[in-house]
């Protein structure tokens, strides 16, 4: 975990693209996007079944490992309004255990409904279209026009560099003085390079990638 400060907080930043909020024990993440594989293979494309659990895993370690007592989830947590319903038993089980376990509550994005309607019956946890939290604004998609601190998700931002003469990719966090965007943590989500132009207009100008690594923070300087 790599230490930062963003509008006079203190947070530590993992590479798997969640945040740690010390003061409040709390953990941030963002588009989890359960069961997308099974909503692919409803259409007809097939993929390996296993994207939930292995979110459920990573999303478990991380609670183990900070003691996290808050978790707040950034929007677009399950890929469609049914995904609770299509959980598997045991990834059930296993969420229902954390929501239970914390003080847990679901920012409702694009993939989700407004209402919430059955995934605390069945999931757990609390369900809002968004929250100010000590001074800062958690939601889904950052608002160009808002001025608060903000923390948001939705556009899965990933840095792309070339690195001897390889093309890597690596998600990333996009940051302002206002505005810190989070990486997509599902097991099956894709990203958009962080200097794309829809990226760009949602936190303006002077905007950074960062990106954690063992014991630093890179940061990279985006093109307006």
């Amino acid at each position: 975990m790599v230490p930062f400060s963003f509008a006079g907080h203190d947070f530590l930043a993992l590479r798997s693209g969640a945040l740690f909020w010390p003061r409040r024990s709390a953990l941030l993440v963002a588009d989890l996007h359960f069961e997308k594989a099974s909503w692919f293979a409803a259409a007809g494309q097939m993929l390996p079944p296993y994207d939930s659990l292995a979110t459920l895993v990573d999303l478990q370690a991380i609670v183990a490992a900070t003691g996290a007592r808050e978790m707040w989830c950034l929007g677009d947590s399950f890929h469609d309004d049914a995904g609770c319903d299509r959980l598997p038993a045991a990834a059930q089980e296993a969420l229902r255990t954390l929501t239970e376990a914390t003080a847990w509550t679901w920012i409702t994005g694009n993939h989700d409904s407004a209402s919430g309607a059955g995934l605390v019956d069945r999931c757990g946890g609390t369900v809002l279209p968004e929250v100010l939290v000590d001074g800062l604004v958690l939601r889904h998609e950052a608002s160009p026009d808002e001025l608060r601190p903000e923390l948001s998700g939705h556009f899965h931002p990933k840095l792309r560099v070339r690195v001897r003469g390889r093309n890597v990719a690596r998600r990333c966090f996009v940051a302002t003085p206002s505005k810190l965007i989070l990486p997509a943590f599902g097991a099956l989500t894709g990203g958009l390079d962080a200097d794309h132009p829809e990226i760009v207009r949602a936190v303006g100008r002077g905007a950074e990638a960062l990106v954690p690594v063992e014991d630093r923070m890179l940061r990279f300087r985006l093109a307006a």
